[in-house]
């Protein structure tokens, strides 16, 4: 997949107080309302991986919201570069990033504590979405849980215009992109042991979503 899992889907700016370092304005409008989301669903302690990471400003700011959690940002190798220069200004429990592809055919997720996933979903391909519960339901426990920020499309409801608008620009960028049913993907997470258990409107027609592990009977 070219371009990694860029969440602005346009080229970052770099910051030019620090050249090569990416900087995207969509970060700091939605890093706020996330972050009240996150301290509800995340554990006071552990180790969070955040698959996705893009430019690296989230991974920066929530691991300084979270002094008590380790933060393993993540993204395809082509993008860690820049994703260091945040890291690099962090505090200690901002860990140096690690490559993940979603699409690999042998993806394998590092052990962790719960998962943060951020407007990835619907840049990655289907099969992206899918690898993900299955390979989190590899390295999260019970009660551990799967954190997805996004826009999705619900079944009971019309697509907001805003975001009809941006599915269609999706697709025409990558036919393989595309705004996600809520109901496929609740599906596919309960497929791999995992339960909804928080569902939160977000500014810009986005949703938070976590995901629960449940204990295999």
């Amino acid at each position: 997949m070219s371009g990694g899992y860029d969440i602005r889907l346009r080229p970052a700016a770099m910051n030019s107080s620090s050249p090569g370092k990416p900087y995207a304005i969509a970060c700091d409008r939605n890093r706020e309302p996330i972050l009240e989301v996150l301290r509800q669903c995340l554990p006071k302690r552990g180790r969070v991986l955040e698959v996705g990471s893009g430019t690296g400003q989230h991974a920066a700011y929530f691991s300084s919201a979270f002094p008590d959690l380790e933060w393993l940002p993540s993204d395809l190798q082509e993008n860690l570069e820049g994703i260091s220069h945040w890291q690099e200004e962090a505090g200690d429990n901002c860990l140096a990033p690690i490559s993940v592809d979603l699409l690999s055919d042998s993806l394998k997720l590092p052990q962790a504590d719960a998962i943060v996933c951020i407007n990835t979903l619907h840049i990655v391909a289907w099969k992206g979405a899918c690898q993900l519960f299955v390979a989190a339901g590899d390295v999260l426990a019970p009660g551990q849980g799967v954190y997805l920020y996004g826009p999705y499309r619900y079944a009971d409801r019309p697509l907001e215009s805003s975001n009809v608008q941006f599915d269609q620009w999706l697709k025409a960028r990558d036919p393989v992109s595309g705004i996600r049913n809520f109901e496929d993907l609740t599906r596919v997470a309960q497929d791999q042991g995992f339960v909804l258990d928080t569902d939160v409107p977000m500014p810009a027609n986005n949703r938070s979503l976590c995901f629960r592990r449940v204990a295999q009977q």
